[in-house]
């Protein structure tokens, strides 16, 4: 019996750590459970907020409007570009001018 003792201590301590490690793990789930239930609500929220922030507009006219921008942005592009280059070619007659 004397070898049956440090043999069941021995097995005893495996299953302390083997649970012990177990009830880590579990309490490490359960706080990442929380936090991404934490998350999950933050997110719902942040939706039903732009959601009521877009009642009552009508999508396709939305979109339609970005496109709108987006088309006068590249002309204010184009614009720029020409005058810049028209700048640059009075700075050459001013600097032929002077010489």
């Amino acid at each position: 019996m004397s070898e049956t003792t440090p043999v069941m201590t021995t097995d005893l301590d495996r299953l302390s750590e083997r649970v012990e490690k177990a009830a880590a793990l579990v309490q490490q789930l359960r706080d990442d459970r929380a936090r991404l239930e934490r998350e999950r609500d933050e997110l719902a929220s942040r939706l039903k907020e732009n959601e009521k922030k877009l009642q009552g507009q009508d999508v396709a006219a939305l979109m339609s409007e970005v496109a709108m921008l987006r088309r006068e942005q590249r002309e204010w592009t184009s614009e720029r570009r020409d005058v810049a280059s028209r700048i640059e070619t009075l700075i050459k007659k001013l600097e032929r001018l002077e010489a």
